[in-house]
């Protein structure tokens, strides 16, 4: 008996995405395109075993997560058909069309129907699929093309597309599309920031904390992060002109209403630039990022300063340790000097157990430096055993004659938080 091949009905995934053209959207909204080919499904007896809907664009390659996991699924057997509104759905690149036509090589994607198409497994229907998703692509590129140019001819007319910067507010308007109007709640306190700035030398930090001190906030009402207080103190469209698109080397002057004088804005550029600038030499400092601040939570940072001996007109260098008011908030911490930071955390070596000195196996096991501590010894002379190593004294010679690293790793070691409060170091217990 000849061979009877069974062909099995073909399991269809009903796919719906989101129109990306404006004139469309009210007709090929997700909900509308399901409605019509259920509808389509049933007249026609199409077989429906999942619904699945996406709302990302289908301009690039690979960006579609439900246009990906459907392809993966038809690629396992789940689907072999795929049921959309248009062809355009499915694919407006070339990457995503190619992949549906590999599909439909392998015989994995035996059909896709669209609401007045069928296009099958055939040489003449995949040509015509391609035709129509190659046209989808040409539109697209169309589309970005005259958008550029649209876009760089309001520029050229002194309209800046985009959101409107801090201090201003889109014309809503149809008549005056990209015009910013001047936002009257905000705009004098930004103007108050550059004044600031310039005239009586405010840094960034300080006119954050200003401006959460009145309660400033912005259209989103949220206070304005640090970051955002020096993107505006840069921001040139303040003093009339602006640079689109960035980093083009392309300047407009704006058709809106400046806040500042560029003479201001100038002066404002110039502290900024004073602030950036390295005020101390680089240092390696000994004890920073092993210390926290008791007042505030923060880091602790070391500073250099230099100091004129009035004995001899000679210089002098010091090491104080501050914190670095990370957490936002002022602290009237004080700081302390680095000689004297070792004195207490010597101290400490003589308070605390054995144990909570992390480093003591350490320690015993460098029994080669027992010639350096031999050394330093008040009597030079005294012959010390290593069986008679002392651990804290040990401790107490690498906090004061130690490299940096032996410093470091010493205190790395401890068996607590190093905390430093009114000039005073403690160690306090972990947990």
């Amino acid at each position: 008996m000849p061979v009877v091949e069974v062909i099995h009905p073909i399991r269809y995934c009903l796919y719906a995405r989101k129109s990306t053209e404006q004139d469309e959207v009210q007709a090929l909204s997700i909900d509308s395109q399901i409605k019509e080919m259920t509808e389509l499904a049933r007249r026609d007896g199409i077989n429906v075993v999942e619904i699945k809907r996406e709302s990302h664009s289908a301009k690039e390659t690979g960006q579609r997560p439900v246009y990906n996991q459907i392809i993966d699924e038809i690629r396992i057997g789940k689907f072999d058909g795929l049921l959309t509104w248009a062809p355009d759905r499915i694919a407006r690149n070339a990457g995503d069309l190619g992949k549906v036509i590999d599909l439909m090589d392998a015989g994995l994607l035996r059909e896709i129907r669209t609401y007045n198409q069928k296009f099958s497994n055939n040489p003449n229907e995949k040509f015509l699929l391609m035709i129509l998703g190659s046209q989808a692509k040409l539109e697209n590129d169309n589309k970005r093309i005259n958008v550029k140019r649209g876009l760089k001819t309001r520029a050229e007319m002194g309209l800046l597309p985009g959101v409107a910067p801090l201090g201003y507010l889109n014309d809503k308007r149809r008549d005056h599309k990209c015009e910013m109007l001047v936002d009257s709640v905000r705009s004098p306190i930004v103007k108050q920031m550059f004044e600031k700035a310039a005239y009586e030398r405010w840094s960034g930090r300080k006119i954050y904390a200003w401006l959460k001190e009145i309660d400033f906030r912005t259209r989103s009402n949220k206070h304005l992060p640090v970051s955002l207080v020096y993107t505006t103190l840069k921001n040139p469209f303040y003093c009339g002109v602006y640079e689109y698109p960035r980093g083009s080397g392309n300047w407009y002057t704006g058709k809106h209403t400046p806040l500042i004088t560029r003479e201001l804005y100038q002066l404002v550029q110039e502290k900024l630039a004073e602030d950036h600038k390295p005020k101390h030499t680089r240092h390696s400092f000994t004890f920073t990022k092993i210390m926290i601040c008791g007042e505030c939570g923060s880091g602790i940072t070391g500073v250099e300063k230099k100091k004129i001996i009035k004995s001899d007109g000679s210089e002098r260098s010091y090491i104080y340790y501050t914190c670095t008011k990370s957490k936002g908030n002022p602290c009237e911490n004080p700081y302390i000097r680095e000689d004297h930071l070792i004195e207490q955390l010597a101290a400490i070596m003589d308070q605390v157990e054995l144990d909570e000195i992390g480093a003591r196996r350490v320690i015993e096991a460098e029994v080669s430096r027992y010639n350096k501590l031999q050394a330093a010894t008040q009597h030079p002379g005294e012959r010390l055993k290593a069986k008679e190593m002392d651990v804290r004294r040990y401790a107490k010679y690498l906090l004061q004659n130690g490299t940096v690293q032996e410093k470091r790793d010493l205190l790395e070691y401890m068996r607590g938080k190093i905390v430093m409060k009114d000039r005073k170091i403690s160690l306090e217990s972990v947990g």
